[in-house]
């Protein structure tokens, strides 16, 4: 996991966004050794971090507080889903967070599904 010390002062500037390369957040690796992917559901386990964990790990522990998705948790992060998958799979393995892979009703491919997307998609154009 990536470590950071609490003066590191922030990532972010109002004006200039992001200051540090999203793939410097994940050490530069781009893929993650949990099995993931963006539906996958992320709820923090409530155990305490040891050490001081990095801003993005520190901000996606506190926003699975709530159980969220992958796709959810990098959108709300401002990363790249590949960078973020690295950054769950990292508090995955200090067992700060469960990974849950979703479970369907249906099909993701069930006809009756894709017939209501579409006619919801219809209804809203």
């Amino acid at each position: 996991m990536i470590t950071a010390a609490a003066d590191d002062g922030p990532w972010l500037d109002e004006q200039a966004g992001r200051l540090v390369r999203p793939y410097t957040v994940s050490n530069g690796r781009t893929r993650p050794t949990a099995d993931l992917d963006l539906l996958t559901h992320v709820s923090a386990t409530g155990h305490p971090a040891t050490g001081h964990p990095g801003p993005e790990h520190g901000r996606a522990l506190r926003i699975a507080r709530t159980p969220v998705t992958v796709a959810e948790l990098a959108a709300r992060l401002g990363l790249p889903v590949a960078v973020a998958k690295v950054v769950v799979s990292d508090l995955v393995e200090a067992g700060l967070v469960l990974a849950e892979a979703p479970s369907f009703r249906h099909t993701p491919a069930d006809p009756a599904v894709l017939r209501h997307v579409r006619d919801e998609l219809r209804r809203r154009l």
